[in-house]
């Protein structure tokens, strides 16, 4: 007797999960996804910090305060900022692409299995 109990209520647990599945997949599910992918560009910028190398743009590396030195310094943060802000932007993509690899694959699951039937 209770052994058909813990399987009626093992049933209905499955069923009604089933059913809810792609209500939390769109709502709580997806809120977590944007707080990792969010959590996932900070750490990249954070590596990166495209932004702390554009405030020190104008401040000269390894002390060379001739005005050699400072040209030098100047494109060589240059070229540092610009080729972090390509790899941050890039990792943005990436971030973004991940997300919405999350909102489409249970679409496109259903979508193979009603072409297999």
């Amino acid at each position: 007797m209770q052994t058909l109990i813990i399987a009626q209520r093992i049933l209905v647990e499955f069923i009604l999960d089933f059913f809810y599945f792609p209500i939390w997949w769109y709502t709580g599910g997806a809120k977590k996804v944007i707080l990792f992918c969010a959590e996932f560009f900070l750490e990249a910028n954070s590596y990166l910090a495209p932004g702390l190398w554009l405030r020190n743009i104008l401040t000269p590396m390894y002390g060379q305060y001739d005005w050699q030195g400072r040209i030098m310094s100047f494109f060589m943060r240059l070229a540092n900022v610009v080729i972090r802000f390509i790899g941050l932007f890039i990792w943005l993509l990436l971030t973004l692409l991940l997300f919405f690899i999350w909102m489409i694959t249970p679409i496109f699951v259903v979508w193979r299995l009603l072409i297999a039937i």
